[in-house]
């Protein structure tokens, strides 16, 4: 604890001469984290995570988890050779959970030597039929269609060697649903099932703490106001679009300001709302947003961000000017004892039920410690005319 007072007095007396360069300094765009999945080895073992959830969703036990998992990898990874080997005969394909193996559909006018190749392959074999091009021109025909909002949805399903159009049970009479399924038989093989309700998206309010998206930079959600969201500057500029949590689309940069300052604001639509919330992610409960009432230093705040989630420290300074390693310098920042990691960056600080700011970035991370600067919310408010949505 002294030796972290020390140094923040020390760090002090540069910033009088707004010549702080951060030496381990985390540059404000590396508290981003790119957003592409990396693929794992098939020696790689299955997390625990997912294995848990397999055996609570699918009714497994660990062992049959886990040689499951195996027999998918196996059959991901013979498809394309089994789909090479069917040529133009080549009706789909689909994992079997059942025999543990891939099945290939070959059209019943396959020559032998073709059902040969694909069983040489690994693959079990099922006659059908429509090949899978005559399903995808037949599909792309209902496409141009307009559906009337009984129709859930329409897919191929290989399995069944059709197009499935999905009818909202309750509007199976209606003369536009009728009129929808007529002409989507015209267009090829189709199955009508009936659903029980029409889909919707499953989008959801933007809450502080939460993981948004653009190009292929994950930031993390500041708070709501009304009509979007406040985050980072260096996430993203005016103009780029956004992407939530669970890939769809939420809206658009309004505004960006960075360097010299380090703030944005994102537009909210296409199903989205905005929520008063602050993620605890499970360490506390989540927080409703009441006012922006700054908190001095000493006082306690904590962070919510998507990489490290909730972590809490204290207000060291207001009003510092940062300069970041890669040479970025960002003014009236304020300084926390709070850590945090690539991801976190635009993420909520909330004192209380008062928000604070939206993370910039920092130093050190959540496993030996560091400090971390934020942006605070009023100014970003007052710089766009946005007002703070609150409880």
């Amino acid at each position: 604890m002294r030796r972290s007072r020390l140094r923040h007095l020390g760090l002090a007396g540069l910033l009088v001469l707004g010549s702080l360069t951060a030496v381990g300094t985390l540059p404000a765009s590396a508290a981003d984290s790119p957003s592409s999945s990396a693929s794992s080895s098939d020696e790689q073992p299955a997390s625990a995570g997912l294995l848990d959830a397999m055996q609570r969703d699918f009714g497994l036990s660990r062992a049959e988890a886990e040689d499951r998992l195996a027999a998918e990898r196996d059959a991901t990874g013979l498809e394309p050779a089994a789909r090479r080997a069917a040529g133009e005969a080549f009706g789909g394909s689909w994992f079997d959970a059942d025999a543990g193996r891939l099945t290939v559909a070959v059209t019943s006018d396959a020559a032998p030597s073709t059902l040969r190749a694909v069983r040489a392959t690994g693959a079990q074999v099922r006659t059908v039929e429509h090949s899978a091009r005559q399903l995808d021109a037949a599909k792309a025909r209902v496409d141009r269609l307009d559906a009337p909002a009984g129709v859930s949805s329409w897919r191929v399903d290989q399995s069944a060697n059709t197009v499935v159009v999905d009818v909202v049970e309750s509007e199976r009479a209606d003369n536009d649903v009728q009129n929808f399924v007529k002409q989507a038989r015209e267009a090829g093989p189709v199955t009508v099932r009936s659903v029980p309700s029409a889909p919707q998206t499953f989008a959801a309010g933007t809450v502080g703490g939460d993981p948004y998206y653009t190009g292929n930079v994950r930031c993390s959600i500041g708070f709501s106001v009304h009509g979007g969201f406040v985050t980072a500057g260096h996430c993203g500029r005016a103009g780029a679009g956004v992407s939530g949590w669970d890939g769809s689309y939420i809206g658009t940069f309004q505004g960006s300001s960075f360097p010299d300052n380090d703030y944005a604001w994102v537009s909210v639509g296409s199903g989205w709302w905005t929520v008063p919330v602050v993620l605890g992610w499970g360490t506390v409960s989540d927080q409703l947003v009441r006012g922006s009432n700054v908190a001095p230093v000493g006082a306690s705040i904590c962070r919510s961000g998507s990489t490290t989630h909730w972590h809490c420290g204290t207000v060291l300074a207001h009003n510092e000017t940062v300069n970041y390693s890669d040479g970025s310098v960002v003014h009236q920042l304020t300084k926390t004892s709070v850590c945090a990691e690539g991801g976190d960056s635009g993420g909520s600080f909330i004192s209380g039920d008062q928000a604070q700011g939206v993370t910039s970035g920092g130093w050190g991370n959540c496993s030996s410690g560091g400090e971390t600067w934020f942006q605070p919310v009023n100014e970003i408010l007052n710089r766009y005319g946005l007002t703070l949505h609150t409880a």
